[in-house]
């Protein structure tokens, strides 16, 4: 058996608060409807946050979900990659080590990782790379806490592509030579151009709160809307498509996607490129009733093709992300019990 790095458990925490469409509407002044919230930016409802719900604590709480579908102790981690959002509950603080603190990993050492949307696919390859080269390493947890649904202000029109933003916890278990679950190959595009396009604009050392603007402190912006706009329409489906390509070879398996454990956008979008690869509704999970929880839809996904058994034992599950800033990425995990394929 070849040295391998297969996913030993899976951890998903949802708040119990949730946002409907007709309340999104109602957010919006009436700018968007409710029908056309449901039909055209693919939201039901989504979670977001009630009373406890930091994002640093959500990543504690997907943690310990996770250390139990795994069955093992906190003390078998060796490293914590931490994929909590930036919009925390205290800036500046070290949310890796808060989970170690918190979950007993007295054993691992941890560091945040941080790239928008795409973190837990990225972080995923982080962690197999890390596990392979390092002897002394054995079992890597990803977990994170997302809650950027506070920074959405419902009445910019220009923010209606992240109206469905959410908030929830997510944490997934790997190990070496597993004997299951392979993580495979992965492929990751990254685009400078768009680095600025959308963030927040106040509350840092370029444009400092006063009392002016404070209003606008961390409240979500698009900074740079016709760059955007024409960037993403003309590089995002190429980008993807490079990025599955480049991740079935880099695994050394032909192209054949089983499940797509994507993020959720808009419905249209979503149906299309299921069309475009092949796929059919069955063989995803559109996360109408959960929103975009950020990095951690990937998670999130998994979690629930394999809760309503639609992801069987040697198919290929296809992780895709994409992240403002703006990066791209995919990997290919080949689930079940390792035959030496």
């Amino acid at each position: 058996m070849r040295n391998h790095v297969g996913i030993m458990g899976l951890g998903v925490y949802l708040p119990k608060n949730v946002m409907t469409a007709k309340e999104i509407s109602e957010a919006t002044k009436g700018a968007w409807s409710e029908a056309a919230i449901v039909q055209k930016l693919g939201i039901v409802q989504k979670t977001i946050p009630g009373e406890g719900d930091g994002a640093q604590q959500m990543g504690v709480y997907a943690a310990e979900i996770a250390l139990k579908d795994a069955g093992i102790d906190a003390a078998e981690v060796d490293i914590v990659l931490c994929i909590t959002e930036e919009w925390k509950e205290y800036p500046l603080t070290t949310s890796a080590n808060y989970i170690i603190k918190e979950i007993g990993a007295q054993n691992a050492w941890g560091i945040d990782v941080q790239n928008r949307c795409c973190t837990c696919v990225e972080a995923i390859k982080i962690a197999k790379d890390i596990l392979m080269a390092d002897e002394d390493a054995r079992t890597v947890l990803i977990a994170g806490g997302y809650r950027n649904s506070d920074l959405i202000d419902y009445e910019d029109k220009e923010l209606s592509f992240v109206y469905d933003l959410a908030a929830g916890g997510g944490a997934i278990i790997l190990r070496k030579n597993l004997g299951k679950n392979l993580v495979l190959g992965s492929h990751i595009i990254s685009d400078g151009l768009l680095a600025r396009a959308a963030g927040v604009e106040v509350g840092g050392t370029a444009n400092p709160v006063t009392t002016e603007n404070i209003a606008r402190h961390f409240v979500l912006k698009v900074m740079e809307p016709d760059i955007m706009k024409d960037r993403l329409k003309e590089v995002s489906m190429k980008n993807w498509a490079k990025c599955i390509d480049r991740a079935f070879e880099k695994s050394g398996i032909p192209k054949k996607i089983d499940y797509l454990a994507i993020l959720h956008f808009k419905r249209s979008a979503h149906e299309a490129f299921l069309a475009e690869n092949g796929l059919t509704e069955e063989q995803s999970i559109y996360l109408e009733d959960y929103g975009h929880l950020g990095q951690l839809d990937q998670i999130l996904s998994l979690h629930l093709g394999l809760k309503k058994g639609i992801i069987r034992e040697c198919e290929n599950i296809v992780m895709l992300a994409a992240g403002i800033g703006y990066t791209w990425a995919a990997n290919v995990i080949k689930w079940g019990v390792y035959d030496g394929f």
